[in-house]
């Protein structure tokens, strides 16, 4: 019998940072802690399966935890206390068509729970793959209760159809952003923003070509900004490359971008985003042939906008093992690539395969892909349907920019080899003597958590947190500022670290805690 199990566990982190001098390129644990040097308090929940999601609401004091068919409210301060569940299973007739269209009933054509997001009235927008026909819902939490409204709605474009395919969302400002699959066989990809108006990509390949979905994430570049540009919803994907010459199939990462305020265009492009742009992400890692591929992304910022930073983790492709690397990318850095960057264009030749090569023709004004910004305004340009057709033709045709964006510094910030990882979080602390610290915890295929701590510009792994055995790969991190504490999520896993830290998946539930000491994550 399938169960839910959740374990706290506490450990001791002593590592010395004043001795951290190693490099990006060995780093290894200075300390390793398994599962059985902890002590543990172990909760039950039978008949659960596939941990999918979850949204932290510090608001109210829950963890709201998707699963298949089932949503939970956990205590926040005490996860081991379940305050509310609530079910959405698949009607009898949908598990049929689902299962006469070829999916298999018991596994594929049932409703797992992949989209949970907070909305600005205190409810959450809830939506599941729902037997290969994906749904939307809104959920409140009352007096102890989840209670999902029965308001259910098409969840096409917004949620994945396949419950095992990536995909990234965001709602922002009551709007849903989601990249994911537009149809039945996961063929047509798509980033969309859901509305009154809705809007999303083209259909062309050179905009998507078979993408692998890694994360969104909201910047507000339109605050205190001197320009006047707009907010901006950033996309992290692989997809495959069309630069290279290459017989065989080569993915590339990317980062891409639209802009908040885009209403698409008047006559070209419209319904569609104007601007959407984007770029090769370059993490290079030794010598390596082939570009190392993003596996997710963490948006850090310390201040204002201006000093955000993209923490992304990369792994070879090839399903070859050797090396995983975290390279940073500052948000300025981006933002040069797509506001002052060439662009490349497809060399449409027979005697070749087509491939993106740089663009050495003109550019119209204003500038393709650009937001509405002040420059835009004096032109008498104030959405986005007042942009002249030649402008929205060009960023139809020519979406790719010729420049990689490079990391900062111009190699990884940490390597480690011989380690998948899969996820990341990042945070800042203080250590003892008051110096501050940048804080990494990575979650890796083998299930285990690895802290690194930034001293003095060299990253140290200062501990490996083994979880499970048999191990499962950690599909979630995310950081609670009210508990301090990391949530992790696994398949079949659902943990907490008291520091805090948090996996999550369909089996277990753990918590670690740092007790004070030289580790500067430890108060």
């Amino acid at each position: 019998m399938e169960m839910l199990f959740l374990l706290i566990l506490c450990f001791f982190g002593t590592a010395i940072l004043s001795s951290g001098q190693v490099g990006p390129w060995y780093s290894t644990p200075r300390k390793t802690v398994t599962l059985t040097s902890n002590r543990g308090h172990v909760f039950r929940e039978e008949g659960v399966w596939n941990y999918t999601t979850m949204l932290l609401r510090e608001d109210i004091g829950v963890l709201i935890l998707g699963a298949r068919e089932t949503i939970f409210a956990l205590d926040l301060t005490n996860i081991t206390h379940k305050k509310a569940m609530v079910k959405w299973e698949v009607t009898p007739d949908n598990k049929k068509m689902c299962s006469y269209k070829g999916k298999n009933l018991e596994t594929e054509c049932q409703n797992y729970i992949r989209i949970l997001h907070k909305m600005p009235d205190g409810r959450m927008y809830v939506c599941g793959t729902y037997a290969f026909s994906p749904t939307c819902d809104y959920m409140s939490y009352t007096e102890g209760n989840l209670i999902l409204e029965s308001k259910q709605h098409k969840g096409k474009g917004k949620c994945p159809f396949d419950p095992f395919q990536r995909y990234a969302s965001e709602f922002v400002d009551g709007e849903l952003y989601s990249a994911t699959s537009m149809n039945f066989l996961g063929s047509e990809p798509v980033i969309m923003r859901s509305s009154n108006k809705t809007i999303r990509t083209d259909y062309y390949s050179s905009w998507l070509s078979d993408p692998k979905f890694i994360g969104m994430k909201y910047v507000a570049e339109g605050k205190e900004n001197p320009e006047g540009d707009d907010d901006k919803i950033y996309l992290f994907f692989s997809e495959t490359a069309m630069e290279y010459d290459s017989y065989n199939k080569m993915d590339v990462s990317r980062v891409a971008r639209v802009c908040k305020g885009d209403m698409g265009g008047q006559r070209t492009l419209q319904k569609k985003w104007t601007s959407f742009l984007k770029a090769q992400l370059d993490c290079p890692v030794l010598q390596t042939k082939l570009p190392y591929i993003i596996q997710d992304v963490f948006l850090f910022c310390p201040g204002s906008w201006t000093t955000c930073v993209f923490y992304g983790i990369f792994t070879p492709q090839m399903d070859v093992l050797e090396y995983s690397a975290v390279c940073t990318y500052s948000i300025q850095s981006i933002r040069e690539v797509f506001s002052e960057g060439r662009f490349k264009t497809l060399y449409n030749d027979e005697s070749v395969f087509n491939k993106w090569v740089t663009y050495n023709g003109d550019v119209p004004e204003p500038r393709p892909g650009a937001c509405i910004n002040n420059d835009a305004r004096e032109k008498r340009i104030f959405t986005s349907s007042d942009l002249p057709d030649k402008t929205l033709q060009f960023v139809r045709e020519k979406p790719l920019m010729d420049e990689a964006v490079k990391p900062s510094p111009q190699q990884p910030l940490l390597v480690k080899k011989g380690t998948a990882f899969t996820r990341i979080v990042v945070a800042s602390t203080t250590a003892l003597d008051g110096s501050s610290h940048q804080v990494m915890f990575i979650g890796t295929a083998s299930g285990s958590v690895l802290k690194a701590v930034n001293y003095d510009g060299k990253m140290v792994i200062i501990e490996e947190v083994q979880l499970f055995k048999p191990s499962e790969p950690v599909k979630i991190l995310r950081l609670s500022n009210t508990t301090v504490s990391l949530r992790i999520l696994l398949r079949l896993i659902f943990s907490s670290l008291k520091l805090h830290q948090v996996f999550i998946g369909s089996k277990l539930f753990l918590n670690l805690c740092a007790v004070p000491g030289t580790d500067p994550w430890s108060h």
